[in-house]
């Protein structure tokens, strides 16, 4: 739910050509083509702009439905806009509203003229993580072990929620004000986890999940159990009040679609750490072939 990365090198990419979406069904003639009344005007998915769960999602949704015949347009924009532009129907369907917390504000304001298609991932959630192999399995364990960590929590973006509730929250919580909590950017984060869990130190850093540095990383959440970084929280799609008219055969897809955590953050990878490049859809065409069974099973 971050800023974008293109981070760590490139992905060797076969040629976008060889790749077909051989998981899905349709054709040019399929079903979106004929089947849907407004199936002669774009899909507008809505896209979170630097919210990695959701644009891995709508780039697939986009491959996915483009293979079945439909048009899709992905617009980026910052979530008033986004829901706004749900709710008089100016976007058809935005995939990444996390309930009941991040996003209450927004469904208070917008959600009578709005669609809940229901969660696709129940399992978002602000972190503590620490390499894999580290010797503490809980946040309540880190103050009496701030040497193992160099008194260190290697946090992101200063103004966001998750160094906002860590400086407000957690530090005072489990009495950690004796800890340096560095807050520069969520590339910088990365970094220092990328160059820690690579010479086998512990390194503390806050996170959340869906997130690929889980695929990325030998790592694992500390326990929270006075849970001062929050319960998990599920991933919605909303869509607008004619979605389900205009597109019945997609508003069906897409209320029945789920993604599991490790998938999701298998698709994150490939995307924005594997890759160097903001133009994902051969990154897709080749995640999709290599996950033709799960992918069918989106339109089946």
């Amino acid at each position: 739910m971050t800023k974008r990365n293109t981070f760590l090198g490139a992905l060797a990419l076969t040629s976008a050509a060889a790749l077909t979406l051989t998981g899905c069904t349709g054709s040019d003639e399929g079903a979106g083509a004929e089947g849907d009344a407004a199936a002669d005007r774009p899909i507008t998915i809505a896209v979170f702009n630097g919210w990695d769960e959701g644009i891995a999602a709508s780039e697939l949704w986009k491959a996915v439905l483009e293979e079945q015949g439909y048009e899709v347009e992905l617009e980026y924009a910052d979530p008033a806009a986004v829901y706004n532009g749900i709710s008089s129907g100016d976007y058809d369907v935005t995939l990444d509203t996390w309930l009941p917390l991040t996003h209450a504000d927004y469904i208070e304001e917008y959600g009578d003229d709005m669609v809940d298609l229901g969660a696709w991932n129940e399992d978002a959630k602000l972190t503590f993580a620490v390499n894999e192999d580290a010797p503490i399995d809980s946040i309540e364990e880190l103050a009496d072990n701030a040497d193992l960590f160099g008194s260190t929590i290697y946090g992101i973006e200063s103004g966001s929620g998750l160094a906002t509730v860590t400086d407000s929250a957690v530090i005072p919580g489990y009495g950690l004000e004796g800890f340096d909590h560095v807050t520069s950017s969520t590339p910088a984060m990365l970094t220092e986890l990328d160059t820690a869990t690579r010479a086998g130190e512990n390194i503390l850093v806050t996170l959340w999940r869906p997130h690929w540095a889980y695929d990325a990383f030998p790592i694992k959440d500390l326990e929270d159990p006075k849970g001062l970084l929050g319960d998990a929280e599920g991933i919605h799609s909303y869509a607008s009040t004619t979605f389900e008219e205009d597109f019945p055969e997609v508003f069906e897809w897409l209320s029945a679609f789920e993604m599991d955590s490790e998938t999701l953050y298998s698709l994150e990878n490939a995307m924005f750490n594997e890759n160097d490049s903001d133009d994902y859809e051969a990154v897709v065409a080749e995640w999709i072939a290599a996950h033709q069974e799960w992918v069918a099973s989106l339109t089946s």
